[in-house]
This record gives structure tokens, sequence and C-alpha cells, in this order.
């Protein structure tokens, strides 16, 4: 098993999870998260005043998939949030050791 965390732009959400939602992923979870990587941020001007955003808005998604997976989940996710624009977010793929399903005692992939 594998966890795959994404790291996108809030509006491309609908986009990554109906891309997902076609390869049959029924679930995720989803995170509101700050950040900032290359861009360090950015500066906005209001009211006259301008000031620095250091953590831009962002939403990370979290899969844990089989292995056999994982390449075309990660292609999916890829497609579906790309911008062709700095700032379009990361993908981590990390193993996982162990999932149980809590209401059935199921664990490795049958638990996923």
């Amino acid at each position: 098993m594998k966890r795959i965390e994404a790291i996108i732009r809030p509006h491309k959400l609908e986009d990554v999870e109906a891309g997902l939602a076609e390869l049959g992923i029924r679930g995720m979870t989803v995170d509101e998260v700050k950040g900032f990587g290359r861009q360090r941020g950015h500066v906005e001007v209001y009211r006259g005043a301008e000031y620095t955003v250091d953590f831009v808005p962002k939403v990370k998604l979290t899969l844990v998939v089989e292995d056999s997976r994982v390449a075309e989940l990660v292609a999916a996710i890829r497609k579906a949030a790309w911008t062709r624009q700095m700032g379009d977010g990361k993908i981590f793929v990390v193993n996982m050791g162990e999932a149980v399903r809590i209401r059935t005692g199921e664990t490795g992939d049958s638990a996923i």
C-alpha cells in the first residue's frame, strides 16, 4: 500500500476529485492548509497599502491505495491540477505499513 499526498490549488479540487472518481476512487481526505514553495508568497494591496502574504492557501488530499494504482492516480492528479503556473503544488508517495478498517477489523488492501 502507498499513501498519496497531493498539495494543490484550492480551485482545482473539484477537477482532481472528478478525475479520481473516473478511476473509481471512492474516498479521500481533504485538508485546507497554508504554505509556500519557491514563490515565497506574494504581495497584495488592500486600501492602498501593500502587505506580504507569506503563506498561500492550498488544499492537501490524502489517499491510501494499492501499489498497482499509484502511477495512474498520480498521473490523474497531475493532469487535473496542472495550470502551467508556479505554485501548482506537489505530489508525494509514501510507503504505508498497515491499514485497519475499524468497523470490520479488515487489514491491508481490503481495509482500503
